[in-house]
């Protein structure tokens, strides 16, 4: 697995200490309207998508999904979680756009 900008960038945010991980934290920052983006792993189950998409849209707040595993956000992130939340403006902006720009180079 090559290594993404916006994998980087979710490693800036982490260090900056802006992202919540793991559903009951991700959870959280989405109800306490901390959360700017939700990111989920390929291979976490339509159920956890489906609960944190009903809970996102009543908040406005935008959910992508990438193409890494649970593993691959561990081996980049150093923590073991099928969802993330971006709980900075400017980080979930920037990480937003990079995933698209990932999305129309490999047409995913």
């Amino acid at each position: 697995m090559q290594n993404k900008k916006y994998l980087s960038m979710l490693g800036m945010a982490r260090r900056a200490g802006k992202l919540s991980m793991g559903h009951d934290m991700a959870m959280k920052a989405v109800k306490e309207n901390k959360a700017k983006l939700v990111i989920f792993a390929s291979d976490i189950s339509l159920r956890l998508i489906e609960e944190f998409e009903r809970a996102c849209s009543l908040k406005n707040i935008k959910c992508e999904k990438i193409e890494e595993t649970i593993n691959d956000i561990h081996m980049n992130l150093g923590y073991k979680a099928g969802v993330i939340t971006v709980n900075d403006e400017n980080f979930s902006k920037r990480i937003n756009e990079l995933i698209n720009q990932e999305v129309i180079a490999h047409g995913d």
